[in-house]
């Protein structure tokens, strides 16, 4: 028996290719490749394969969902970085979007200065995860699985 499997972008923003580097006691000490390399291993037995993508530029963020608006693409991923609080950009593209997306962040924004409480795709999301460091992107797998298989 063949297993359908669907295709997963995970998306980081702004400074995340900094991980293990960036303030460790915030962000954790972790590479982004480290976390990718464990997401990937952990989403094939749940059916899925992940493509990954980090850019410190909007522009980029916006053009790589514009490319996914062309393909079949079954949930995004998405870490923001500091695009969550300022890019309404960011926001109409994945408006575009008719599948499932997870905002997540490695710290608590909410626990954080006053302008990283507000989310501008909070409204648009599927879920948010927030606070759990590297453990929130394994999270995140793990929901997207059940979102995708929920049919």
């Amino acid at each position: 028996m063949t297993q359908n499997i669907k295709k997963i972008q995970v998306m980081n923003g702004p400074n995340l290719n900094m991980l293990g580097k960036r303030e460790p006691a915030i962000y954790g000490s972790l590479t982004l490749d480290q976390i990718n390399t464990d997401l990937a291993r952990q989403a094939v037995p749940l059916g899925m394969a992940l493509g990954f993508f980090q850019s410190n530029h909007e522009g980029a963020m916006v053009d790589k969902i514009h490319d996914m608006f062309e393909e079949e693409i079954a949930g995004i991923i998405i870490n923001p970085g500091a695009l969550t609080h300022t890019s309404v950009a960011l926001r109409d593209a994945l408006l575009l979007m008719s599948c499932p997306i997870i905002e997540i962040h490695l710290s608590n924004i909410y626990k954080r200065e006053a302008f990283r409480h507000t989310s501008l795709l909070a409204d648009i999301v599927a879920g948010q995860i927030t606070g759990f460091g590297h453990y929130g992107y394994t999270m995140a797998v793990m929901a997207m699985a059940v979102m995708i298989n929920d049919d």
